[in-house]
């Protein structure tokens, strides 16, 4: 029925051919009924660990569920690298919200299937009759694009509270509507996120970030009343009017950025900026008599400060925080083309860091997108963009070459003065023509013929290299203006 890897296919054969059942089970049957590529392949056996470590010597069980995972060496596909293979389960009480108390394992499938949170994730396959194992109705909600429990939804959400944040995730990923028995019991039970640890709900967060429907996901968790116990800080700026460069109110504004960097693929420190970038527009509005407007005087560095605390309390990696924090404190750098510098560049450049510099730009066109604007990187910001690589490039000069004017004046007793320049720029230009040459014992060769030159002849070959060194840079900005399309 399904077109299974070889890679999976060796892991539940092996099982099978030793007398053990195998099933594919989880999020890779869900997708595989989807018509879409799993993320990672879950296999479910009345294997013990201890039988499957023996099945397979590349193998390891590191974890308090029997999970032991089963690693597929000379692979490319990441997907494929590990396959997770479990033994059937039975849990017990879940005393904290969190973890089952006792976990047994069984001989039987259903009990495995009963476990699980929500019905099309609770779904196994038989790779050898080809045949699907579905006690739940997982692939009638799977057709209808419905999400719900398995079973009693109180029940579940009560074995760990987190599967409350799992489910809107599930959602916005899919597209799917949670249905009314399993949204009740979210809303029941929203408030006991508190007590699931801030890591947890991290990571649940952030692969909401992460898929292809952010936005959806975060509107999803405001319905539900899950995002004040999140971020409530964006939920503040529900229903606020900004001023007229903006169609949108705060709170669409920020997630249609978010939104956009999703579309464009960009990594969760962008999205979390995108995000949080007009974060503390509420607290900073005022309005203006004189501008007949609202105003938003030092958003930015309010927001860089909120975004601090918001990715502290959720207790993300300090890079992590220290990024998002500039990128929103930062994402209002000046942009008129006709008064910048680059030496205003250059103090963007040093605030942010070379290396995040080109995310601050990202955020830049996230934030013009969620504006309502047609067009992400307007001329302007292709200039902006252009004069970055400008002040970020490496100069054409004399620092390029594999010998220094200390160098050379040890080697030709030279003083410093206007020789020593000239035999350095002659050096150069020899360089730029042929960079092969540059090397220690070519330079202090050819320093040794260049000094025995009269002071009217170096200096002919020295103003020589200046100007060749001169051509050579307006050559390279005139590449960057050229890629970026701006003069």
């Amino acid at each position: 029925m399904f077109n299974i890897p070889k890679e999976v296919s060796r892991v539940t054969e092996t099982l099978q051919n030793n007398g053990f059942q195998a099933y594919l089970v989880g999020g890779c049957v869900r997708d595989l009924i989807r018509g879409e590529k799993p993320k990672d392949w879950d296999i479910t056996t009345n294997a013990t660990p201890e039988q499957i470590q023996k099945l397979f010597e590349h193998s390891f069980y590191e974890n308090d569920y029997g999970t032991v995972g089963v690693v597929n060496e000379d692979v490319s596909d990441e997907t494929l690298k590990v396959v997770e293979v479990t033994p059937f389960r039975i849990e017990g009480k879940y005393t904290d919200g969190r973890r089952p108390d006792t976990v047994h394992f069984s001989d039987k499938l259903e009990d495995d299937l009963k476990r699980r949170d929500f019905t099309i994730n609770a779904i196994a396959y038989d790779t050898d009759k080809g045949h699907v194992i579905d006690l739940y109705k997982g692939q009638e909600d799977i057709k209808d694009k419905v999400l719900r429990t398995v079973g009693d939804a109180e029940t579940r959400f009560a074995e760990d509270y987190l599967r409350i944040l799992r489910a809107v995730r599930f959602a916005s990923e899919l597209g799917f509507t949670i249905d009314t028995a399993t949204e009740k019991a979210i809303k029941n039970n929203v408030k006991q996120l508190e007590n699931v640890s801030r890591e947890r709900v991290r990571d649940e967060f952030s692969k909401i970030l992460m898929s292809s429907r952010p936005m959806d996901g975060v509107i999803l968790a405001h319905k539900l009343g899950i995002l004040s116990h999140i971020v409530p800080e964006l939920e503040q700026g529900i229903d606020v009017e900004q001023n007229g460069d903006h169609i949108y109110a705060v709170w669409e504004h920020n997630l249609r950025a978010l939104q956009h960097s999703a579309d464009r693929g960009w990594p969760l420190q962008v999205r979390l900026a995108a995000m949080l970038h007009d974060v503390s527009k509420p607290e900073t509005r005022r309005w203006s008599k004189e501008k007949n407007d609202w105003t938003f005087y030092g958003h930015d560095v309010v927001g860089g400060r909120v975004a601090r605390a918001v990715l502290t309390r959720l207790k993300y990696p300090k890079e992590i925080i220290e990024n998002v924090s500039k990128l929103v404190r930062y994402h209002l750098f000046f942009s008129d083309i006709e008064k910048i510098t680059l030496s205003a560049v250059r103090r963007i450049v040093s605030n942010v860091g070379s290396e995040l510099v080109w995310d601050l730009m990202n955020v830049r066109a996230c934030d013009r997108i969620g504006m309502g604007r047609p067009k992400e990187t307007p001329y302007r910001l292709r200039k902006y963009h252009s004069m970055i690589e400008e002040a970020m490039r490496a100069p054409v000069s004399v620092g390029m070459l594999k010998i220094d004017g200390a160098k050379i004046m040890e080697i030709t007793g030279e003083k410093p003065g206007p020789r020593l320049g000239w035999i350095l720029h002659a050096l150069l230009e020899s360089a730029l023509e042929n960079p092969d040459i540059n090397t220690a014992n070519e330079m202090e060769s050819r320093v040794q013929k260049l000094s025995k030159l009269s002071d009217t002849e170096l200096r002919a070959v020295g103003e020589a290299g200046k100007k060749k060194k001169e051509e050579e840079e307006q050559k390279e900005l005139e590449e960057i203006r050229k890629r970026h399309g701006v003069k």
